[in-house]
C-alpha cells in the first residue's frame, strides 16, 4: 500500500510534462477581412528552420503544408511557392498571377530534439504574415510558437506543434 501512495506523486509530476503547449501572438490584425471560397491565396515558402548549426531540410515546407491544410478547407485556389522567395519577390508573384492574398511564413526557430531521453522540448517559432496583395497591405500578422511535453515516447516533430495554432491564427479571417 505505501509503495502505490509513493508512485502516485511520481506519476503525476510525470503527467504535467505530458502536455504541448503553444501561444500565440498577433501582432496585427484587420478584423474587417473575411476569406472566401472565391479568394486565391498565394503561400510563401519559407526557409528551412535551424537549431545551432543545424538545418532542418524540409521545415519550411512543412510550416506552409500545415497552413494550406488549415486555409483549403474554405478556400478552393491556394498555391504554395515551389521554392524560397523573399518578401517583395513573393509579393510581386502574387500580385502578376492574380492573386487576392498573400500569405508569407517564416521560420525562426525549429528545434527537433529526442525528448524522450534528453527530457529537452522540441521547438518551434514560426512568424506568419497575411498580405492583401492589391493594397500591399498587412491585414494580419502573428508569432506561433510551440513546444512539446516532456513525456512524449518519440516521435514528435516541431511540425506536430503547428497545426492547432495555425487554425487559431486562421479562424477568424475563415
Amino acid at each position: 500500500m505505501n509503495k502505490r501512495i509513493f508512485l502516485l506523486p511520481v506519476v503525476l509530476s510525470a503527467m504535467v510534462g505530458c502536455a504541448d503547449s503553444h501561444s500565440l501572438n498577433v501582432t496585427k490584425v484587420d478584423s474587417n477581412v473575411q476569406l472566401f471560397p472565391s479568394n486565391a491565396v498565394y503561400i510563401a515558402l519559407s526557409q528551412d528552420g535551424q537549431y545551432g548549426n543545424h538545418y532542418y531540410a524540409g521545415s519550411g515546407k512543412m510550416v506552409s503544408e500545415t497552413i494550406k491544410g488549415e486555409l483549403v478547407t474554405t478556400l478552393n485556389n491556394v498555391v504554395i511557392a515551389k521554392e524560397p522567395e523573399d518578401y517583395n519577390t513573393a509579393l510581386n508573384l502574387a500580385s502578376s498571377r492574380k492573386f487576392d492574398y498573400l500569405v508569407y511564413p517564416t521560420v525562426l526557430h525549429w528545434e527537433d530534439r529526442a525528448t524522450e531521453w534528453s527530457a529537452k522540448a522540441d521547438k518551434v517559432k514560426v512568424k506568419i504574415v497575411v498580405v492583401d496583395v492589391k493594397s500591399g497591405s498587412v491585414v494580419k500578422s502573428g508569432i506561433i510558437e510551440g513546444k512539446s511535453g516532456l513525456a512524449t515516447f518519440g516521435g514528435d516533430k516541431p511540425q506536430d506543434l503547428l497545426p492547432e495554432p495555425t487554425k487559431e491564427f486562421l479562424s477568424s479571417m475563415l
